[in-house]
């Protein structure tokens, strides 16, 4: 059938005359344009479906990018501050030895407490109590509590205090309890009461 022949016959065709449930009866050319149609449809439904998962796929590629440039950037800037990095490593095991060397060990205690108490006797104090307490061991660190009682002059506690917050181990005062010893009412000594706390490192706290 030549174009001019199928173009004739379509015009003939009454479109309400077609019966959708019987494709077969229906004339050769009214069949051919159909498919075409139908053609195109199923391209154009499949295309579109494909370019929205290409828009998706891209969109997560450029999410990804962005993340990585920001990484990127992250770790160049870290690898170029890496020997202030470890520079300040090094200052700070320094600096952590440094502390440790000033917590007593064990063995060091009763030199400590030789410390303390030479410290008070140099400051004109007389001792009435000086006694190691229970300790208290915290998470990173071993608490030394202790007692100590001495009598004398406001001059006299005033120096002690000092001295003792100056010696080489780390000693920290707690507690203060000052009162007038009994006595004389012209006796101008004083009675204090105070909890000393030097410290030791517990290596075992790092291992829970």
């Amino acid at each position: 059938m030549s174009l001019a022949q199928s173009l004739e016959s379509l015009r003939k065709v009454n479109l309400s005359e077609l019966d959708a449930n019987n494709l077969g009866s229906w004339p050769a050319p009214v069949k051919v344009i159909a498919a075409v149609l139908l053609l195109i449809a199923v391209l154009a439904l499949g295309y579109n479906f494909h370019l929205k998962d290409l828009q998706a796929q891209l969109d997560q590629q450029r999410s990804q990018e962005e993340t990585l440039r920001q990484q990127f950037a992250t770790k160049a800037g870290q690898a170029a501050n890496l020997e202030a990095y470890r520079q300040q490593m090094v200052e700070m095991e320094q600096s952590f030895g440094a502390l440790l060397r000033q917590l007593p060990s064990d063995t060091e205690v009763p030199g400590l407490l030789e410390d303390i108490t030479r410290t008070g006797l140099g400051s004109g104090l007389e001792f009435e109590e000086i006694k190691l307490l229970p300790e208290v061991t915290q998470q990173f660190y071993i608490e030394l509590p202790i007692q100590i009682r001495v009598v004398g002059t406001y001059h006299d506690l005033a120096t002690f205090v000092s001295g003792a917050a100056s010696l080489p181990r780390i000693v920290t005062l707690h507690d203060f309890d000052i009162k007038p010893q009994s006595g004389d009412a012209g006796d101008a000594k004083l009675s204090m009461g105070i909890l000393a706390k030097t410290y030791r490192y517990n290596d075992k706290g790092l291992q829970k």
